[in-house]
């Protein structure tokens, strides 16, 4: 069996503690953080986001919602926070009254779901964002549920390999 890459083999044998810290960075979901953390070690980044696909299918209703408080709304990137602004470069610069839009669109379906909108924002324009907003927006509870998983999933997958990218 070939090594692990050293960013990836540094990680795993970070001590407990702070590759909870680590982890819930990647997702703001102490479940999450814990089941992949229990799954090392990782072998490749291919490992790592395996743990991350169970990991988040494992989710509760509740781990869920641990993990979208993480996640700032849609058309509002949190001030000075360089993921956040990273992964809604899309929003920036685009015409007032798309965001205006992307603020109703977003306080319809949180009065709805009793959540933020939760999409994989990298690569999307505003205007995507608004569609797929809109396009979700009928889905009953459950159905939502899954969606917003398999979003999370891909957003943690992107946040793993820019973490393994930075520690090499």
């Amino acid at each position: 069996m070939t090594q692990p890459p050293p960013a990836l083999s540094a990680l795993a044998a970070t001590g407990a503690s702070e590759l909870r810290e680590i982890l819930l960075e990647v997702c703001s979901s102490p479940a999450w953080a814990a089941a992949v953390a229990a799954s090392r070690p990782w072998h490749d980044r291919e490992d790592l986001r395996a743990a991350n696909a169970k990991a988040t299918a494992g989710l509760s209703a509740a781990d869920l919602r641990d993990a979208m408080a993480g996640h700032a709304r849609i058309g509002a990137p949190k001030p000075g926070d360089a993921v956040s602004e990273r992964e809604q470069a899309g929003v920036r610069g685009v015409d007032p009254s798309v965001l205006d839009e992307l603020r109703t669109a977003n306080a319809a379906y949180e009065a709805k779901f009793g959540h933020v909108f939760l999409i994989c924002a990298t690569g999307r324009t505003a205007d995507g964002m608004l569609a797929a907003l809109r396009e979700r927006y009928p889905h009953d509870a459950a159905t939502e549920a899954e969606v917003v998983r398999g979003e999370l999933r891909k957003i943690n997958d992107i946040r793993i390999n820019q973490l393994l990218d930075v520690r090499q």
